[in-house]
């Protein structure tokens, strides 16, 4: 398990502490992370490393998967490939699987009692709309949304405008605006 300590000698002591001394704020807040896959993408070998460091700093912090079938992963593969560019139709069958999928995982996903929750890419997006919110719901996007299929934004957009934060990887990545 990942801990802050394993950092010293590639940052300096000051940025440890620093880093201990910002997560005393939060001290005991439960933060859960929702992604699409447990491990082989990019957001799991993030999540795989960040959330035993948050646990180290004084958080409480889940992950949470979501369980999908093939049609939902094939429908979230071309929503990855629209979002980033690729013209797809969009069709209320692929709208179906989707919303689908995100609403049977809330189900049984429990996240009462968290401080926040974050949200990782498109996959699980929808997934805001299946809860009372009561927290911060965060929108943690780590793929380029600069010039996305129009339909598809559009559709993803009122997801999207759920959220009290969206939170994107790059600078280049972010669109003109809603």
């Amino acid at each position: 398990m990942k801990v802050l300590e394993d950092y010293r000698g590639i940052v300096s002591d000051e940025v440890i502490a620093d880093l201990h001394k910002r997560a005393s704020r939060l001290l005991g807040h439960r933060v859960v992370h929702m992604n699409s896959t447990a491990y082989g993408g990019g957001v799991a070998e993030i999540l795989y490393s960040l959330v035993p460091l948050m646990n180290d700093a004084g958080l409480q912090a889940g992950w949470r998967v979501l369980v999908g079938d093939t049609d939902f992963f094939n429908v979230t593969k071309s929503f990855h490939n629209g979002v980033q560019g690729a013209s797809i139709e969009l069709t209320d069958e692929m709208k179906q699987v989707y919303l689908q999928t995100n609403e049977s995982f809330s189900q049984y996903t429990h996240i009462r009692g968290h401080d926040a929750i974050i949200i990782h890419d498109p996959q699980p997006l929808p997934i805001v709309r299946y809860y009372s919110k009561w927290q911060p719901w965060i929108w943690r996007c780590h793929i380029d949304l600069s010039n996305p299929d129009p339909a598809l934004w559009d559709y993803l957009k009122g997801f999207i405008l759920r959220y009290d934060l969206v939170i994107i990887s790059h600078e280049s990545y972010r669109r003109g605006g809603p």
